[in-house]
This record gives structure tokens, sequence and C-alpha cells, in this order.
């Protein structure tokens, strides 16, 4: 694996616990990293929560919920709306859709990883986090199995350690870090 190739996309999901994580990790990112962050958190189906605004007041990077075929550029996070999936699509733009739930969840990390893993290959970061069930496990596993570069909330750092633990079941990930150690590899990408 090299870890200085250039990434297309850093792609991170997260359940139970993980919006602390995610905002500790915006919140040490350098204000002009280049890679497009794409960030799908599981998230209550019909509350406007503030998680956008929550996420913009810590972020260094702007965060938006994207629109149904946004063009995907830089300096970026783009968290995937409440009781919508979120897909990258080959043109490069993200694709939002009211298909059944997977896993129970709508936005699925599984998609978000999977569409990452087929859209990017090599060129894409995969991070899962904290959550209560195995949904994005099998899309993580998605984004190895195409040569992507993986990286597991250690277990021993998640409030609820469920999803990890599915994905640590499924394969060997390239790294098992610590949300601040995750931000510093994020911030290497950035030199």
């Amino acid at each position: 694996m090299n870890d200085n190739k250039r990434y297309k996309a850093v792609i991170i999901g997260g359940s139970a616990g993980s919006f602390s994580v995610v905002s500790k990790i915006l919140s040490k990112l350098d204000p002009d990293f280049p890679v497009p962050v794409i960030i799908c958190l599981h998230r209550l189906k019909h509350v406007r929560s503030g998680l956008v605004e929550g996420l913009n007041m810590k972020s260094k990077i702007k965060v938006v919920e994207p629109n149904d075929k946004e063009r995907i550029t830089g300096k970026r996070a783009y968290l995937a709306p409440s009781n919508y999936h979120l897909f990258i699509e080959y043109d490069n733009t993200i694709h939002l859709s009211t298909e059944e739930t997977l896993n129970h969840s709508r936005p699925s990390i599984d998609y978000t990883f999977s569409s990452a893993a087929y859209t990017y290959r090599d060129k894409v970061l995969g991070i899962i986090l904290t959550g209560a069930n195995k949904d994005g496990a099998s899309g993580l596993k998605d984004i190895h199995d195409k040569n992507g570069t993986t990286i597991i909330q250690d277990p021993d750092s998640c409030d609820i350690n469920t999803m990890t633990k599915a994905a640590l079941k499924l394969f060997e990930p390239d790294h098992v870090m610590t949300p601040e150690k995750i931000a510093e590899y994020l911030n290497q990408l950035a030199v």
C-alpha cells in the first residue's frame, strides 16, 4: 500500500457516538484539506437535527448536505441528508435515493462505501467509526477489495463497537486507529 497516493475521496461512516468523533476529526483537518470528505451517519428520519450546523461549528472545511447530482469538489465535506441514501456516481457527482432501507438504515453506509469503491477503486480512503449495528462493514470490505485504503476506529475507543468489530470480522484493514490518529493520518494527505 502506498500512503502517498493521491486520493479522490475520503469516505467516513458511523452511527451511535460518531457525531463527536466526526466533529473531532473535522476540527483537526487542515483548512486547505484538498480531498473531498463524504460522510454517512445514521440520523433520525424526519427531524432536522442541526447536524450540518453542529459540524460546521467545529470543522475547518465547509460541511454541506448535497443536492442530487451535485459535483464533488475538494476542501469540502458532504453529509448524507437525513432519510436519503447517498451514492457516488462515475461522473464524480452525488446521487440521492429514497430506495428501501438497508441494514434498517437510510442513509446506508454500505451503499455509500460500495459506490465509492466501484467509482474510485484504489483512490478512495474509507473510514468506519463507532456504531451500534453492522451497516458499513461489507461496504468497507468492498473498498478493501478494490484496493482502496481502509481505516477502522479502534474498537476500544468507540462508544459502541458493534460496527467496527463487524468490519474486523470480515477483513484485515490497513489501519486500526483512535480518532486522534485518524485526524493525523488525514492531515498527511494535505501535504
